[in-house]
């Protein structure tokens, strides 16, 4: 049964359901982009926008497309707007559309984006649906962009490095003089190891949780 009130959407978006650290969807691109934060907050954003059009755009078209070919018109929205959001990029964020490439068609394939527009999107008002993306979008921008700011600072002791760069939002970055880097935390492995340590630290806590009001 989908959460019925906007507070259950945000809470299910955000924590409960979350797709990084729960449903554990959208890892290829989770964990090949966020090797520091200017790459994990450019992709987050492009697939919160993504699942927040397309879970409009399908909870607006649901009752004119049949069933037979619901999957199939789901596709086609998702994909529309993920190109449209590629183009965009490309053109105001060509640094940045540079630097995450093939990932950001990849969006398309989030298995999120799908998910979300078959289970709710397909069965709720427009406007429901829209929180719906919204609240998945930004929870999983924020593991992401946790990732990518921990395996950053870890493996080479800056924050931000490069976003004036890419996003011209040169007062964001931080620097550590001095620190010699660990390596591991930037190369894939340290993806792997940092979601994996954030989803022990999340099962420890529900787990202390349960304990308490037990």
């Amino acid at each position: 049964m989908s959460p019925a009130t906007p507070r259950a959407i945000l809470e299910y978006g955000l924590s409960s359901g979350n797709v990084g650290l729960v449903q554990l969807l959208g890892l290829c691109p989770l964990l090949a982009v966020s090797n520091n934060a200017v790459n994990a907050l450019g992709l987050g954003l492009a697939t919160v926008l993504a699942l927040l059009v397309t879970n409009t755009a399908v909870a607006t078209i649901r009752r004119l497309t049949r069933r037979d070919v619901r999957i199939p018109a789901f596709i086609m929205v998702i994909a529309a707007v993920v190109t449209s959001i590629e183009l965009a990029m490309r053109a105001f964020l060509p640094q940045l559309h540079a630097v995450l490439g093939l990932f950001i068609p990849l969006i398309v394939t989030n298995c999120a984006l799908m998910g979300r527009a078959e289970a709710f999107a397909s069965r709720n008002n427009p406007g429901r649906a829209a929180l719906d993306g919204l609240a998945i979008g930004l929870g999983f921008l924020w593991v992401l962009l946790l990732i990518g700011a921990l395996r950053e600072l870890i493996g080479e002791g800056s924050l931000f490095a490069g976003a004036g760069a890419l996003l011209g939002l040169p007062g964001l970055e931080l620097a550590a003089d001095g620190y010699p880097g660990f390596v591991l935390a930037i190369l894939p492995v340290g993806a792997f190891v940092v979601l994996a340590g954030l989803v022990a630290i999340r099962q420890a806590w529900r787990l202390r949780a349960a304990g308490g009001a037990a």
